[in-house]
């Protein structure tokens, strides 16, 4: 393939040609554009035309107005047909990462709260079943509305990008003030934003922040933004750390067997979700 994926009937024939299990974690986040030309294509979109305006507008439509009510495990699988273009690490569906990640922080012992944010990280990604472009959903994530940092993958691409030559929003702090907190911060649109709007009343601040941030590798992968954030932001992004390999590196983890997974986490859920959320 030599641009971004146009439909969803092109996603079976992706996974079968690009799942390699048993990979070695030098090999994950290889963003150079000759590895995968979909993956450059994807950040090309993404880098372009996540504006300010686009995401206060993608807020707007997303905030108040849900489109659908499901539970947890209906959302995994309606979800679970989805591979993500700008992910060069895996093409498992979607369901079956959710659960590698999910299953690597629970053999490591950790929170169920933890092992919870890990099975939901991704759900957010119904927007791109809802018929939303791969670049509006999913990719690293970044602040609009102040200069895009060098630390961000493929920063050449933010040149097509209107507000790079905003006289405000070019600049180190635009609109905000310094460390001002990330609460106040506007991030490009995208599942991190969204499945924290859905779950935020029902998880703790960790895995609120997990959620919201993951994507943002910019900021707990290359130390950027860190002029924006407060000392909430800096404690909390321990646990965004702490989160991220699991995320990543369970990448190249086996298939996991979800039917016979399924018992166990139906009542993690049911300990913190009700039976219905609105979407």
């Amino acid at each position: 393939m030599t641009g971004p994926m146009q439909s969803v009937e092109q996603w079976d024939e992706f996974v079968a040609g690009r799942y390699q299990p048993g990979k070695e974690k030098e090999q994950f986040r290889n963003y150079r554009a000759e590895a995968n030309p979909g993956v450059t294509e994807f950040y090309r979109q993404n880098h372009a035309l996540q504006t300010m305006d686009f995401v206060l507008a993608k807020k707007a439509e997303f905030g108040p107005h849900r489109r659908a009510s499901m539970g947890i495990w209906e959302a995994m699988e309606y979800l679970n047909t989805l591979v993500d273009e700008s992910d060069p690490d895996t093409d498992l569906s979607q369901i079956e990462h959710l659960m590698q990640t999910a299953e690597a922080i629970r053999r490591d012992g950790h929170p169920r709260w933890m092992v919870l944010a890990g099975l939901v990280h991704d759900l957010g990604k119904v927007l791109c079943l809802w018929g939303e472009p791969q670049w509006a959903v999913v990719g690293d994530t970044f602040p609009v509305g102040c200069a895009h940092s060098d630390r961000i993958v493929f920063p050449e691409f933010f040149e097509a990008n209107p507000d790079s030559h905003h006289p405000v929003y070019s600049t180190e702090y635009g609109i905000y003030e310094p460390n001002c907190g990330l609460d106040k911060v506007h991030m490009s649109w995208g599942h991190d934003e969204f499945i924290y709007q859905v779950t935020r009343e029902h998880l703790p601040e960790p895995a609120q922040y997990m959620l919201r941030y993951h994507s943002f590798y910019a900021a707990h992968r290359e130390g950027a933004y860190d002029h924006l954030m407060n000392d909430r932001d800096r404690e909390m992004f321990s646990w965004v750390r702490l989160f991220n390999p699991y995320d990543l590196y369970s990448k190249g983890a086996d298939r996991p067997d979800a039917q016979a997974l399924r018992p166990y986490y139906e009542d993690l859920i049911a300990e913190y979700f009700p039976a219905q959320l609105a979407w």
